[in-house]
């Protein structure tokens, strides 16, 4: 299975350990609760996937690599425990606890959360002296004589023999006590990965156009060649790095990360032809709607490649502006709620509302750093919170400035400096329409109604941003186009289903 069904099934099973009867204990005995293992191809984003499932059930994750480690450090190291047994006493050898379950207790200290995950990667790469004890670990969930705590679900994951030498088999007993899932590499299911982590758009088009391109693990004459999803990821962000520094990626530096001649020679080039294109057809010109005939008759008689690149970059920078009017609805819709609450206690309170909007930022401070502590969101989601608090903050500034003191007239100040915010959200979503609206007449006046508006209403169709913002303000172009898009596809499809019942009737005439 792909890893998105991977990470819904795993889901399901956390959620299922974790339901509770009436009468708190758990659904799922303790002892039933099958470890997970999850085998798979390198660099496909096993270890994402654990982030996100932990941070959508509200749960703490502890990660570690069972390579990294030695018998001692996994199990504990051994000392001398005196003890008496039928009166007599014995020297008796015991084990101080391990580094992972001392981490799983710390965990809990930290985040104040009692259940979790308990992840360990690449656990068929274990060590001979180590592996009797990953077995045990996934049979008993035990850590040499030290169990892990209840509410603390594991998962384990490796690679299939064929991707590493080092793998050791599982026995079947090892197995029939595990729910086993095998996943493989998908570039559709990544993409949407790639799209919500903001890999960089000239990935994402390269691969659009290239999708075979996306992952390759082999062991060749010359050595092991390989390009996974992990290496596009911090390929990604090298890039975006480099364009702040105004450094070049050329293909030496592509090919440290893409492990494949081939793949980083043919990334690079395109990378080059990115940038090149971009600054020649002025990208953000054209969004404001302003273009020239030269740039129209170029365009017109480009070669394939250099007319989908064009239409990728259009795609590429309508949809930064996409994503930031998301954030910013996300961004107002977190801070409204807050001062929805705000607001009850400035008016319930008899203190002075510098005090009361003071001490409720604290609280919303406090609750920001205990969730933070817990990863309990996405990197995108903590920045949003902190936006929120630097926001409020900069409301409680405002108030000490006017020396209001009573709720009531707080409250009228901060609704006010949050209706500023919210008018110039709505101003961006207004630009944004006009810059889409742009793309399109931009298109329609180079291509009039060829394959290439085509392409581009299909990656509008494809994006998760696009979607939205259309979603929620409409676009007359896209719309038009869309139609004429589905009405094709149904023509197609007719005419097929024409064609087959000929030769059905023509097979029976004959």
């Amino acid at each position: 299975m792909d890893i998105k069904r991977a990470k819904a099934e795993i889901k399901d099973a956390i959620e299922s350990y974790l339901q509770k009867d009436r009468y708190g204990e758990y659904c799922i005995p303790i002892e039933s609760q099958r470890p997970i293992l999850l085998i798979g191809p390198p660099g496909i984003g096993k270890t994402a996937i654990m982030r996100q499932v932990a941070t959508e059930c509200g749960i703490a994750l502890v990660s570690y690599t069972i390579t990294h480690h030695t018998r001692q450090s996994a199990i504990g190291l051994p000392f001398i425990e005196h003890k008496v047994y039928g009166g007599k006493e014995y020297a008796v050898t015991e084990y101080t606890m391990s580094e992972i379950v001392a981490a799983v207790y710390e965990q809990m200290e930290e985040t104040g959360l009692s259940e979790g995950i308990l992840f360990i990667d690449e656990i068929n790469c274990a060590s001979e002296t180590l592996a009797p004890a990953m077995l045990q670990f996934l049979q008993y969930k035990t850590f040499g004589s030290h169990q892990i705590p209840e509410g603390w679900m594991i998962v384990a994951a490796g690679n299939p023999p064929q991707y590493n030498k080092s793998v050791r088999e599982f026995d079947i007993v090892t197995l029939d006590r595990v729910k086993k899932i095998e996943v493989t590499e998908d570039y559709g299911v990544w993409r949407e990965y790639a799209v919500e982590q903001q890999v960089h758009d000239a990935i994402l088009s390269f691969l659009d156009l290239k999708p075979e391109s996306f992952y390759t693990v082999k062991n060749t004459a010359e050595g092991k060649v390989f390009v996974t999803a992990r290496g596009w990821e911090d390929l990604s962000k090298l890039l975006y790095v480099y364009e702040a520094l105004g450094k070049k990626a050329d293909r030496f530096v592509v090919g440290q990360y893409l492990q494949q001649e081939k793949t980083a020679k043919d990334f690079a080039a395109y990378l080059e032809l990115y940038y090149k294109y971009k600054a020649d057809y002025a990208i953000g010109d054209i969004l404001q709607g302003h273009w020239t005939d030269r740039q129209v008759d170029r365009l017109r008689l480009a070669s394939f490649d250099e007319r989908m690149g064009v239409i990728c970059l259009l795609f590429d920078g309508l949809n930064q502006k996409f994503r930031a009017c998301y954030e910013s609805d996300l961004y107002l819709t977190d801070l409204m709620e807050r001062l929805k609450e705000a607001k009850e206690r400035l008016l319930s309170s008899s203190k002075r509302g510098e005090e009361v909007l003071q001490a409720f930022l604290e609280e919303e401070r406090q609750k920001y750093l205990q969730k933070k502590k817990a990863k309990l969101w996405k990197k995108e989601e903590d920045h949003r919170l902190q936006a929120v608090l630097e926001t409020m903050e900069g409301y409680v500034q405002e108030v000490k400035k006017e020396g209001i003191a009573d709720g009531e007239g707080v409250f009228t100040l901060i609704k006010g400096l949050f209706a500023k915010e919210v008018d110039e959200a709505e101003a961006a979503k207004e630009t944004t329409s006009a810059a889409l609206e742009m793309a399109f007449t931009f298109l329609e006046t180079v291509f009039r109604e060829g394959q290439e508006l085509v392409f581009f209403v299909t990656r509008l169709n494809s994006g998760f941003y696009s979607i939205w913002f259309i979603n929620e303000n409409g676009s007359t172009a896209f719309y038009r186009h869309n139609q004429n898009l589905l009405y094709k596809q149904q023509q197609r499809t007719i005419l097929k289903e024409m064609d087959e019942i000929r030769t059905l009737l023509q097979s029976k005439e004959d």
